[in-house]
């Protein structure tokens, strides 16, 4: 049984108690929505259905039997995170059969990559999510920027919300954002860490050296803004992969598409072979890329950029931090972490740009659901969390006329912390002023520390 609906709240079925299926616990239980989540191991089922005031099941969650257990027959949507893509693509195939139920897929397969829109269609799946190809795809954007320690597309691509540390003797440092604003063209400064505080700032916020601070523009203003406060705009020239599974084909696949030079280190002979077939322009070297000889032989110390993506946190931090000490020049180094334990002590090192895969995962996954619990009025279109989940990035697109409409911002009576960021209309980007409204067929971007957002509406007090 079902514990009783919340306002708003869904009926959601998990399969797959991996770090994905928790994180979407944890993000899904919090915001109201009744959840079940399925999985063979019972001791993981347990452990989550103890910490949260959530159902488990124990079976395969592509069983008939232990689908309607779950209660797929009154469920609003199954989303399957397992490791394995052909149970999750099952499990997904059963509920829509057996349910009236929207499903999610995670795939990460590249062979059924390539196939996603076709299987999606075919499946009658809501959304196919690839965890490692969404990863690779931040990576490439911040390798563009190498200045970035983080580059979020909005508005198909159009606008991207970019985030940098400043340095001692930057221009920036002790500007106000209203100076910022008078100074540079399309650019708004939306959130500000400083020593471990978050700040939405007004305009008479003053920026310091150290801060680090998110800014959206439109996607073709961002080198001229880098180049008026002084940081490099050129992509790098190449890079240093250790490690060629999913995420590494992915990426280089990306690079070598816009002219970045690739080399991967990869243990396995059998896996280099496949690489050397499926990625010609790359250099492919068979060996222990957490073998200090080889770094420096293959190297280390001169190249523009590095990214260790095995299989281990550990080794990735720790590598991070060899090649922060190992390269002469200021190289570029990201770092992927798949778990997030010892957060506190992980934010205090220099692993550069971090990427966290299941947090990519999540939020496409959270975006849906909000949309899909939201007045037909408004819906999500893209989710991002900055600062390690504090604020929240959130695109809607406005369907309709509502109070909110055509009425200047400055007059919206809007909660705290939260910012009006830019307002896309029929693809030009508009970083709004107070005389600025919105209107219905325009999508707006909301930067807030405020936790759950789900309607456009939420953002007025």
């Amino acid at each position: 049984m079902f514990h009783q609906k919340k306002a708003k709240g869904l009926n959601i079925i998990i399969v797959g108690c991996s770090r994905v299926g928790k994180t979407l616990v944890e993000e899904l239980s919090a915001e109201g929505h009744d959840i079940t989540i399925v999985d063979k191991d019972r001791d993981k089922i347990n452990e989550i259905t103890g910490m949260y005031d959530i159902m488990g099941v124990v079976g395969n969650g592509a069983s008939f039997g232990v689908q309607v257990e779950a209660g797929i027959k009154e469920a609003n949507l199954i989303i399957a995170v397992t490791e394995s893509d052909e149970l999750n693509l099952l499990c997904c195939t059963v509920a829509r059969r057996v349910g009236n139920c929207a499903a999610i897929a995670r795939v990460r397969n590249p062979e059924y990559s390539i196939e996603v829109e076709y299987l999606r269609e075919k499946l009658g799946l809501e959304m196919i999510i690839n965890p490692d190809l969404e990863a690779s795809r931040e990576m490439s954007r911040i390798l563009c920027l190498p200045n970035a320690l983080e580059v979020n597309a909005f508005a198909h691509g159009q606008a991207e919300l970019i985030k940098i540390k400043i340095p001692k003797g930057n221009m920036l440092d002790g500007m106000t954002v209203a100076d910022v604003g008078s100074k540079t063209e399309n650019v708004l400064i939306t959130a500000v860490e400083r020593s471990g505080h978050i700040f939405i700032p007004s305009g008479d916020f003053v920026i310091e050296a150290e801060d680090i601070l998110s800014f959206v523009t439109p996607r073709k203003q961002v080198k001229v803004f880098f180049k008026t406060i002084g940081f490099k705009t050129n992509q790098v020239k190449d890079t240093l992969i250790v490690g060629g599974g999913s995420t590494g084909y992915y990426l280089a696949k990306q690079l070598l598409h816009v002219g970045i030079n690739v080399k991967i280190i990869e243990k396995n002979k059998k896996r280099c072979d496949e690489l050397s077939i499926l990625l010609p322009k790359a250099v492919i070297i068979n060996g222990d890329g957490t073998d200090e000889e080889l770094l420096k032989e293959e190297g280390i110390e001169d190249v523009e950029s590095f990214i260790p993506l095995t299989g281990s946190d550990e080794s990735n931090i720790l590598l991070t931090l060899y090649a922060n000490q190992a390269s002469d020049v200021e190289g570029k180094v990201i770092t992927k972490i798949n778990q997030l334990t010892y957060n506190s002590v992980i934010s205090k090192l220099d692993l550069g740009s971090v990427i966290y895969p299941r947090y990519i995962t999540t939020e496409a996954i959270v975006a849906y659901v909000r949309a899909k619990s939201a007045s037909r009025g408004n819906n999500i279109e893209t989710l991002s969390h900055l600062y390690e989940q504090k604020v929240e990035a959130i695109e809607f697109r406005v369907n309709e006329e509502s109070k909110l409409t055509n009425v200047p911002l400055m007059d919206l009576d809007l909660k705290e912390d939260l910012l009006i960021s830019f307002i896309n209309r029929h693809g030009k980007i508009i970083i709004p002023s107070g005389q600025d409204c919105i209107k219905a067929g325009d999508t707006v971007m909301i930067v807030t520390t405020q936790k759950g957002l789900v309607d456009l509406g939420d953002i007025l007090e």
